[in-house]
């Protein structure tokens, strides 16, 4: 009995080794425990999420050079939000009617460069765009670089919720804005 007391009243060894090994334990089930907290995909999850936004992105692209809105519909979020190419923002109801009106309408869409991200149940797109189109202005041609924002709603489907567009610069007047 009086050696198992010295052992709980000694501090030296055997305290720092248990608390050594319990830090340890909860390090690892910190570890393996990320990626259920931070919404971690499989490997085959994650392909089949890539191959969802793949598919959902030929679908907006078909959609905006069919001017199918019913299709374009389908696609966007409640509160979907744009900011377009000339920095103005656009909602869901104006892109809608921005389609069926033609007020713009794109004979040609090139994508290329695209990268698919993903974060719990949010995926972000980033692609190039070669467009060739038309509005009341007159044509509309030239490289855009463009990122959407996909998020899987409660249903489990993938929701557009944000899109903005930059046109990309040639020639002498590129410049790098920011570093």
């Amino acid at each position: 009995m009086l050696g198992s007391s010295i052992d709980l009243l000694s501090p030296p060894r055997s305290r720092r080794l248990h608390f050594r090994w319990a830090m340890a334990a909860a390090l690892a089930f910190a570890v393996g425990a990320i990626p259920l907290f931070a919404g971690g995909f499989s490997l085959a999850q994650k392909h089949e999420s890539r191959h969802e936004i793949d598919q959902l992105e030929d679908a907006w692209r078909n959609a905006v050079l069919n001017s199918d809105a019913k299709a374009l519909d389908s696609l966007l979020a409640d509160d979907y939000m744009a900011i377009t190419a000339s920095g103005t923002i656009q909602t869901r109801d104006e892109a809608l009617q921005s389609l069926r009106s033609h007020r713009v309408h794109v004979t040609s869409l090139t994508i290329s460069d695209r990268k698919v991200r993903f974060y719990g149940p949010t995926a972000i797109v980033t692609s190039l765009a070669v467009i060739h189109a038309t509005n009341a202005d007159g044509p509309v041609n030239g490289d855009y670089r463009y990122t959407r924002v996909y998020v899987r709603n409660a249903q489990g489907v993938w929701k557009i919720v944000s899109f903005e567009a930059s046109h990309v610069r040639t020639g002498p007047h590129k410049r790098n804005e920011f570093h």
